[in-house]
């Protein structure tokens, strides 16, 4: 007997891949047109971290886990190259280095070439970001009045001024999002995301922008602006704009298993995909409000506050604003947190509790936050409080461990713990948690008070990211700003975020705007809980006391 079987493949459409490299990951994933994630596959890449505050990666390993990626979701949904219509990149925002024939070129002090990329949170160039802060240079209003460590500008300084061979022989600083889509066309441009946030290129509301050659004459980078700038961007294109005509290369596709000239992309920094994915999200249960007064947060490894507005508003101590770095002709703002989930894992992964809770959460498959969100849910009940927040009367924190980005602008300054206890009980570990992760929820009410103070108006906040799905910090976060936060069904919003920029350039829709409507799909809200109000304005007046505090020991410690 003759067994027929009929296999009846799946029709989705035009699809279009979104390829997020992340802290840790890459990641890639396969969306529909009506933002529908058919396939995600993640792959791991190194970090080398040789001294304090160095942190290093390698292009080489970047791409092997970009071409794992792609090729695992194109096996897992048994799609055809030819119905990928777009692709788009987006990465974190780190230096990558390259010869004149685009091989790697060492940052790192081990001298192996192996280590061409400076991350973002590389904090080697602190006194290389000073010198240029004090120079008072017209640009740094665009930064929030100050140059940061974690931009690329001190990063390329502190090369010249420590690794000579380096610097004269390199053929192009790229941005990690703008070396992806290089590798996969071949053609050499920079994304405008990329270079007005991190690189102090100047875009206008005249259409015209420009590299500031007397920026860098006075800050020593003269060699810079050599044969047009060639080296760090000659070439500038939108966001969601054709790198090429030509799309993807040819050795790029056989890499990635993709057909030859699929359309790519110009790309854009991580936390500004996550933008694009979530802004749209419509709210269930809830009038959205109008664009320009919602506030996007991607919160993972750090946390990035992003804000639209259709003029310029200049925040002290907060990036940008940057015009058209993210949607045509709308400038975005964003402050920042260096360490979110990478604070909460070093405060509970370093506690001598924390083997106990790891062994409970991997024996059901879950989150260790999710053992100890119950466990301080049961200390609630223990003590009869009506709500968790309240088990932190006596414990309070300063959560810039990695120094302040927003909106302070501070590298210098570092976390602070108020109320510690004899104690390395599980319960002990419960409450530094939860201590955390109010912290952070002070870090962003103090970034959002000052935003709104120089002329935002902010109502909602639409939240993606890792941490997301952490509920309690979510409710905690909510309670603490005092406005709706919004949830994306969608838990990929910078994967799709870069979907987008795919769909966008593929032709299939007429403005980026248009694609974040049709792919944005819906959210859930989570709304402040009044009744822990005035508790946690007296946790947030005790937070910014502790700040002063910090600025007062400092004063005496250089007296």
């Amino acid at each position: 007997m003759t067994v027929l079987i009929l296999i009846v493949k799946k029709m989705y459409g035009d699809l279009y891949i979104g390829i997020d490299v992340g802290t840790g990951s890459v990641r890639a994933a396969l969306f529909q047109n009506n933002g529908t994630l058919i396939a995600k596959h993640v792959s791991k890449i190194s970090i080398h971290n040789p001294l304090p505050d160095y942190y290093e990666q390698s292009t080489e390993n970047i791409w092997a886990a970009v071409i794992c990626s792609v090729k695992g979701i194109m096996s897992s949904s048994q799609v055809k190259p030819k119905d990928v219509k777009g692709i788009g990149f987006d990465a974190t925002c780190s230096l990558a280095v390259l010869d004149a024939n685009g091989q790697p070129l060492t940052v790192s002090p081990s001298g192996k070439n192996e280590w061409n990329v400076i991350m973002w949170m590389d904090h080697r160039a602190k006194d290389q970001a000073d010198r240029i802060s004090e120079t008072k240079h017209d640009v740094l209003k665009y930064l929030g009045g100050s140059m940061f460590l974690e931009m690329q500008t001190p990063k390329l300084l502190w090369l010249k001024e420590n690794l000579s061979d380096t610097w004269q022989t390199a053929g192009s600083f790229y941005d990690l999002p703008d070396f992806l889509t290089w590798r996969a066309t071949g053609h050499d441009s920079r994304s405008l995301c990329s270079v007005t946030c991190k690189w102090t290129y100047q875009s206008s509301e005249n259409g015209q922008g420009n590299w500031n050659s007397q920026f860098f004459d006075l800050i020593g980078l003269q060699k810079l602006a050599e044969n047009d700038f060639a080296k760090i961007g000659k070439e500038i294109k939108s966001p969601g704009e054709n790198v090429c005509s030509t799309g993807l290369s040819v050795a790029a596709a056989a890499e990635l298993g993709l057909s030859p000239g699929t359309t790519v992309a110009t790309s854009i920094i991580d936390a500004h995909a996550g933008t694009l994915g979530s802004l749209n999200c419509k709210p269930r249960g809830m009038v959205s409000p109008p664009l320009l007064n919602r506030m996007s947060l991607i919160s993972g490894t750090s946390n990035c506050h992003i804000v639209l507005s259709s003029s310029a508003k200049f925040v002290p101590g907060v990036w940008g604003p940057y015009y058209s770095s993210i949607l045509p002709h709308l400038w975005s703002t964003e402050g920042g947190q260096s360490a979110a989930g990478d604070l909460l894992d070093h405060i509970v992964k370093n506690h001598a509790a924390f083997p106990a809770i790891k062994e409970k959460a991997e024996k059901r498959s879950v989150h260790s936050f999710s053992i100890l969100n119950e466990a301080l849910e049961d200390l609630r009940q223990q003590n009869k409080l009506s709500s968790v927040a309240l088990l932190t009367l006596k414990l309070h924190m300063w959560p810039d461990f990695h120094g302040n980005r927003s909106p302070l602008a501070d590298p210098t300054l570092r976390g602070m713990i108020s109320g510690l206890r004899l104690s390395s009980s599980q319960k002990e570990l419960c409450l530094h948690y939860l201590a955390t992760v109010q912290a952070l929820a002070y870090g962003t009410k103090h970034i959002i008070q000052e935003l709104e103070k120089y002329g935002h108006n902010i109502n909602v906040v639409h939240m993606c990211g890792g941490l997301r799905n952490n509920s309690l910090l979510v409710q905690t976060f909510a309670d603490v700003v005092g406005i709706p936060f919004v949830l994306p069904d969608m838990d990929e919003s910078v994967l799709l975020g870069a979907a987008i920029l795919g769909a966008f350039a593929s032709g299939n829709y007429s403005s980026i705007q248009e694609a974040m409507e049709a792919m944005g799909g819906e959210g859930s809200v989570v709304m402040p809980n009044k009744q822990d109000f005035s508790y946690h304005e007296k946790k947030y007046r005790v937070f910014l006391q502790m700040l002063d505090d910090q600025k007062a020991y400092q004063t005496i410690m250089e007296s």
